[in-house]
């Protein structure tokens, strides 16, 4: 068992909480308690925004230089790179990330953000004199937005608790930080490493809580700005106070992607890509390629291909090395993914998959699945699953296979598949989708990641991010 947390991270120090209120964590391959850690209520959202805002108004953070500020941050990136196989751990017990994948995503991506950011920082400042029409010359300059409130999910929760962390303390911001109930250790070794590293007090503030105070902190007159990655209806909420507050927002949120595999692709270097392109974490990611779309004269052999791959696949204990596919993150969202694999076998036609592994009785697990057959307006294609679970979709040329991709109230990924990538790259620009993969898929830091339609306002991953944490200000100088 890991050991329980009693406090809260908030103005640089550990702060014991105004209730008694706790979250139990448990161990997705096994259901063992893994540790108690406290609940936040309303008073303890206020005890982190005032840190955070006071961190904002008297630290000097908000008035540092970038230089400065990327000097906090290599120190934080150094004391974070040291805790990634801590950090990868924690992760895989709590959702189930096989380690393998929790080892290069949440050690060492992760990391890479705070030292991506780090560089860009390093490039900023340089004054931005702009001719003037009326007058001498404008002045344009960026000032940090002030308190940011971060809300973070649980399927890559350092990740993208950093992906909105780095930016904004290079932007000069101050943060609350609300993990997911159910990914809350990983939090603490991050805490661990901002206090090692000396991120001034009150700049980054860390507390769990559950739905309803994660409501009460978007809304929080303390605050300034929302970053939120989660659901579609999650974010739609939040939009709509945001919007009511006029408070700039940023919002990850759901997808149904589709992976189109044109004539041309080869099979086996398909399924090369399924595990980063189509079911990443045990399918618990919301840009994979959900729907595969084959053409016509192929889908027999797709399907085929895709159900031996998908009974191929080692599912086990998410901590052991070997293997592909973990645990769902709670038994909840078990139930989810199995509610939707019945709909799928009235819809369509199963063709591996469809149950529990049986050399397990123990863990929330859900054998990998695949369904052929399938129309593109059947439940199982139009909605998010969130699990290890592939719907094959036929089509008859290219037109039809792009028309199908984008019939979707979602627009996060995708990816296209050719022997020719100069033209997957064409039917790539056809596809309304945030990203889209060629011969693969897997985000890139440098370049903006982020929806279209229910998938989500703003990007994340690129330079251009620190400037969604800041408000840009026109002097204009006329004489």
């Amino acid at each position: 068992m890991t050991t329980d947390r009693e406090s809260f991270f908030i103005g640089g120090e550990w702060v014991q909480p105004a209730s008694d209120r706790q979250f139990t964590l448990i161990n997705a391959s096994s259901e063992e308690v893994l540790a108690t850690v406290p609940e936040a209520c309303e008073a303890d959202v206020d005890a982190a925004v005032a840190a955070a805002r006071k961190a904002f108004e008297t630290s000097g953070w908000s008035d540092a230089s970038y230089a400065q500020r990327a000097a906090v941050m290599d120190r934080f990136l150094a004391a974070v790179a040291a805790r990634g196989e801590e950090l990868a751990a924690a992760v895989s017990s709590q959702n189930g990330m096989p380690v393998a994948l929790s080892q290069q995503l949440e050690g060492q991506f992760s990391a890479g953000l705070l030292q991506y950011y780090s560089e860009v920082a390093k490039t900023m400042g340089q004054p931005d004199v702009r001719p003037s029409q009326v007058g001498k010359e404008t002045l344009v300059e960026s000032a940090p937005m002030g308190v940011v409130a971060a809300i973070v999910p649980w399927n890559f929760p350092v990740t993208l608790a950093l992906s909105k962390i780095a930016p904004a303390m290079a932007a000069g911001c101050t943060m609350v930080i609300k993990p997911s109930p159910g990914t809350v250790l990983d939090s603490y070794i991050l805490a661990e490493a901002a206090l090692e590293a000396g991120v001034p007090a009150g700049v980054l503030n860390w507390v769990a809580a559950d739905r309803d105070v994660g409501a009460y902190l978007v809304s929080h007159p303390g605050v300034d700005k929302v970053a939120f990655t989660g659901s579609t209806g999650a974010g739609r909420m939040i939009a709509r106070t945001c919007g009511e507050l006029l408070r700039p927002v940023t919002l990850e949120l759901g997808g149904k992607s589709a992976a189109i595999l044109l004539e041309d692709a080869d099979i086996g270097s398909f399924l090369q890509g399924v595990p980063m392109a189509c079911m990443l974490n045990n399918g618990q990611a919301c840009y994979n390629g959900t729907r595969v779309l084959a053409p016509k004269g192929r889908y027999g052999e797709v399907v085929d291909a895709l159900a031996q791959f998908a009974s191929s696949l080692v599912v086990g204990d998410a901590l052991d090395p070997e293997t592909h596919v973990g645990p769902m993150a709670s038994s909840a969202h078990r139930d989810r993914v199995e509610s939707y694999i019945e709909v799928g076998k009235t819809e369509a036609k199963l063709a591996a998959g469809g149950g529990r592994p049986k050399h397990t009785n123990r863990g929330w697990f859900v054998e990998p699945t695949i369904f052929a057959d399938v129309d593109n307006s059947a439940r199982i294609a139009q909605e998010e699953i969130f699990g290890p679970v592939l719907s094959v979709i036929a089509y008859d040329g290219e037109d039809e296979a792009v028309r199908i991709a984008n019939d979707s109230e979602f627009g996060l990924g995708g990816s296209v598949w050719s022997a020719d990538s100069a033209h997957a790259i064409d039917i790539a620009r056809k596809v309304e989708s945030g990203t889209v993969g060629v011969n693969g898929y897997m985000p890139s830091l440098g370049s903006p990641f982020g929806g279209v339609k229910a998938s989500g306002l703003g990007r994340e991953f690129s330079p251009e991010v620190v400037g969604a944490y800041q408000n840009a200000k026109s002097i204009y100088v006329m004489g």
